[in-house]
C-alpha cells in the first residue's frame, strides 16, 4: 500500500499521509514518496497549490520507531546521508514555486512539526498539538532551526526548541508558527475557501517571483535592493504582468 495518496483537482495538488497505523510517522519509505510527490507537482504546470494533510489522527507523530532502531547502528556516513533524504524533503517544499499548504490535525510533532514548518501556510484545528520534541530523546531539531529562525523570533525558539515541550494551536498561531485556527468540523472549509480565492486572487508568475525572492533577498541592503530592481525588470516582461496592467487600464476584473 502506498504511503501517501495524491489527486490534482482543478489546479489544487493534494497530498495524504497515508500510514495510519504507524502515526504517519516518518521512515525513509515514506519521506522519499513525499519528495517525488512534491517534485511531480512542483514541476507540473497545471498545479498551481499544494495542499499536504493527513487520512487520520494524526497529521505525524515524527520518526517512526523502527526507523529509529535503525539509526542506533548507522555510520557517520549512513547518518549524514540519511539527514541529507529529509533535507531534500523539506527543501522542495519550503522552495517550491508553488503555494504550500499544510492542513494539521491531531499531533505534528518533531519531523512532523518540521514538514508544518516548511510550508508557506498552517491550517491547525484547535485540537491540534505541536512539539520540536527532538530534545527529549537526544536528538537535535537541526533542520528544521533553520527554516523556524524565518519564522518566529529567537526568545520563542530557544523556548520551543531546548524545553522539547509539546503545545497547542492556540499558541501555535499567536507566536507566528501557522497561519489559521479553527474548529475541528470547520478547518477543511477554511483551507478551501482560502484555496479558492488564492487560485483566481494571485498571478502564478507573481508567486514564483515572489517565492523566488523571499527565499533569495540578500541581507545586505544595497545587495537587496539590485536584486530586487533585476527582480521587478524581470517580472514586468512577463505575460502576467502585462496581462494585469491590461486588465488595470480596462478597469476589468481579472482572474487568475
Amino acid at each position: 500500500m502506498s504511503l501517501i495518496l495524491t489527486n490534482i483537482e482543478g489546479r489544487l495538488g493534494t497530498i495524504v499521509l497515508n500510514r495510519p497505523e504507524k502515526r504517519n510517522a516518518l521512515s525513509s519509505e515514506l519521506v522519499a514518496e513525499l519528495k517525488e510527490a512534491f517534485n511531480a507537482f512542483n514541476s507540473n504546470n497545471d498545479v498551481k497549490i499544494i495542499l499536504l494533510k493527513s487520512a487520520a489522527l494524526p497529521f505525524c507523530a515524527g520518526a517512526d520507531l523502527a526507523y529509529l532502531t535503525q539509526l542506533r547502528n548507522f555510520t557517520f556516513e549512513e547518518n549524514v546521508a540519511d539527514s541529507q533524504h529529509l533535507k531534500e524533503l523539506f527543501e522542495c517544499i519550503y522552495t517550491s514555486p508553488k503555494v504550500t499548504i499544510s492542513q494539521v490535525e491531531g499531533p505534528a510533532l518533531a519531523g512532523g512539526c518540521g514538514l508544518a514548518t516548511v510550508t508557506d501556510f498552517c491550517f491547525a484545528s484547535i485540537e491540534a498539538t505541536f512539539g520540536y520534541t527532538e530534545a527529549k530523546i537526544g536528538f537535535l531539531p537541526a533542520l528544521v532551526m533553520v527554516y523556524l529562525r524565518e519564522k518566529v523570533g529567537m526568545q520563542v525558539m530557544t523556548d520551543w526548541l531546548l524545553t522539547g515541550r509539546v503545545f497547542g494551536a492556540d499558541e501555535a498561531f499567536n507566536k507566528g508558527l501557522i497561519y489559521d485556527v479553527s474548529a475541528s468540523d470547520e478547518i477543511e472549509k477554511h483551507v478551501n475557501d482560502f484555496i479558492s480565492k488564492l487560485l483566481v486572487g494571485s498571478s502564478q508568475q507573481s508567486i514564483v517571483g515572489i517565492k523566488k525572492m523571499m527565499r533569495n533577498l540578500p541581507f545586505e541592503r544595497s545587495e537587496a535592493l539590485n536584486y530586487a530592481a533585476e527582480m521587478n525588470a524581470h517580472a514586468r516582461a512577463t505575460v502576467d504582468c502585462k496581462k494585469g496592467i491590461d486588465a488595470f487600464l480596462n478597469k476589468e476584473k481579472i482572474s487568475w
